[in-house]
C-alpha cells in the first residue's frame, strides 16, 4: 500500500471523527499523474448529491500537458465509489452543523486507487496553537537527547 497524496493540512485544521474508504472515478491520464505523486487535496471536500458522493476541488494535473484532451479541468468533480449504507451515514452527518467530510489521503490497494474520506470537526484557534506548541517541545526534546 503506497500513499500517493496526503492531506497534511486536514489533520492540523480538523479533528477526525470517523474514516471511510472509497474508490474514485478517474481518467487514465489522471491515474498516471496520481501514481507519479502529483496532485493536491488542499481545500478538497466531499458532498453527497442524489445518493452519490463527489470529491470537490481535488487537484489532479494532467500527466502530459501536450496529450491532455481539450477542455480538461484539473479541479473537476470526481465521483466516489462507496456502499449505499456508507453514503446514507455520510448524508446524515453532512446535515449536522459543524461537521465536514474531507478526503484525507489517496493511495493504492491491490492495483486500485482508493481515497480515505473522513468526517471531521473544525478545530478552534487555541487547539491549533496547542498542537503547534506540543510539536515544538517534542522537537526540542529530541534535539536535546540527540546531542547527548
Amino acid at each position: 500500500m503506497t500513499t500517493y497524496i496526503d492531506n497534511k493540512k486536514a489533520h492540523f485544521d480538523y479533528e477526525v471523527l470517523d474514516k471511510y474508504e472509497a474508490g474514485i472515478e478517474l481518467l487514465g491520464f489522471e491515474v498516471k499523474s496520481i501514481k507519479k505523486g502529483q496532485g493536491s487535496l488542499d481545500g478538497a471536500y466531499v458532498i453527497i448529491r442524489g445518493g452519490e458522493a463527489y470529491a470537490m476541488n481535488v487537484f489532479v494535473p494532467p500527466y502530459q500537458e501536450k496529450n491532455t484532451p481539450p477542455g480538461y479541468e484539473p479541479r473537476r468533480n470526481r465521483r466516489l465509489i462507496m456502499r449505499k449504507e456508507e453514503i446514507a451515514k455520510l448524508s446524515h452527518t453532512e446535515a449536522d452543523r459543524g461537521l465536514t467530510i474531507v478526503p484525507i489521503s489517496i493511495y493504492n490497494k491491490s492495483n486500485l486507487i482508493k481515497v480515505v474520506v473522513a468526517v471531521v470537526k473544525g478545530k478552534k484557534k487555541y487547539d491549533k496553537r496547542e498542537v503547534t506548541k506540543k510539536r515544538e517541545t517534542d522537537r526540542e526534546i529530541r534535539r536535546d537527547f540527540k546531542d547527548r
